[in-house]
């Protein structure tokens, strides 16, 4: 396994599942508490960690939210977005889709249009400096109800920056149902953005089925309770409609009680296009590289199989098809080096 490790961390990869303010790591967190000395937020790294240690769902969000009341000003978002592309690049990371909560952040008092331009500037030095491609996606947090749903519509049609492509719907999924956000994904898919919403998470396979009937989803985010449903699962893999699974996340989370009972065995098992993500490393003590051992322990892959599922995650992403075949390239070119060395 170790020798897997050594495979995985040179592996390139692309990750579609990635939260930005979730993304933030220690050194991050802690350098925007000491800027903002009124937050409940630890000023120290190291106490982090017993911060981040969540003992369900709701509790997760309720500390999740506390972090994104750090990002206050568009030097706050400049920063933690272009370091966050930075230890995604430390992990051969190619290309990534990273959610943004733009909500969150103007409604604390960020003008819309100066947080815009922090994201792209961000975005361009990342690639410029780093090889990294960020595309975003801009998603409704479920908690705030319609009001977010329009305002995040707003911002994602009327302002669209250039790096968006897709459109989601996160935070909570009990008491938060899908079919109510159904008029702002069509008026986003009718601009041309993707449907990414989250579903299945914490809730049944009909939270899934709403996503993909209601909300024209192109990619479930987690869809964790589809392995309940075989026809949900048949469904899935009929359509090559990918899950955004994210392991370490879902124990974390307690949406899944320990990784010996996750259901990723049955999502590959009949068939579905699975993809292997972080969701909020910092914050559940992990990354991609990470994951993708966890992964590979939960399949019972060798190298080649891990290249497989980094290639699944190049397939579902929205990037452009000579994107997409320069990955994948590199992939192959890695893995055969690898193998035959």
């Amino acid at each position: 396994m170790t020798d897997l490790h050594t495979f995985i961390a040179g592996l390139p990869k692309a990750e579609l599942h990635v939260h930005h303010v979730g993304s933030a790591s220690p050194r991050i967190v802690a350098e925007l508490a000491a800027h903002h000395p009124d937050s409940r937020v630890p000023t120290d790294p190291d106490a982090l960690a017993d911060y981040f240690t969540f003992t369900d769902f709701a509790h997760f969000i309720d500390v999740y939210l506390s972090v994104v009341d750090l990002i206050r000003t568009p030097e706050d978002v400049r920063l933690l977005t272009f370091e966050v592309a930075r230890d995604m690049a430390r992990q051969n990371i190619r290309y990534a889709e990273l959610t943004i909560t733009p909500f969150s952040s103007i409604r604390r008092g960020i003008e819309d249009r100066a947080f815009m331009a922090a994201i792209e500037d961000a975005r361009k030095a990342a690639e410029a400096e780093l090889g990294i491609v960020l595309r975003w996606c801009f998603d409704i947090p479920g908690e705030a109800g319609l009001e977010a749903a329009e305002e995040t519509t707003r911002l994602a049609v009327d302002l669209r920056p250039e790096g968006l492509v897709s459109f989601g719907l996160g935070g909570p999924e009990i008491g938060v149902p899908r079919p109510q956000f159904k008029p702002y994904f069509d008026r986003a898919i009718a601009a041309g953005l993707r449907s990414v919403p989250h579903a299945g998470e914490t809730t049944g396979p009909q939270t899934v089925w709403d996503a993909l009937t209601e909300l024209r989803a192109e990619r479930i985010g987690h869809g964790t309770s589809s392995a309940q449903d075989p026809a949900l699962l048949a469904h899935l893999a009929e359509r090559r409609i990918p899950l955004e699974v994210c392991p370490t996340s879902n124990i974390a989370t307690r949406a899944v009680p320990d990784l010996d009972r996750h259901p990723i065995r049955e999502m590959v098992a009949a068939g579905v296009l699975v993809t292997i993500n972080s969701d909020d490393p910092p914050m559940f003590g992990t990354d991609l590289n990470n994951e993708y051992a966890v992964a590979a322990r939960l399949l019972d892959l060798d190298a080649r199989g891990v290249a497989g599922l980094a290639k699944n995650a190049v397939e579902a992403s929205f990037l452009d098809p000579a994107g997409k075949a320069r990955i994948s390239a590199e992939i192959d070119t890695y893995t055969t080096a690898w193998l035959t060395r």
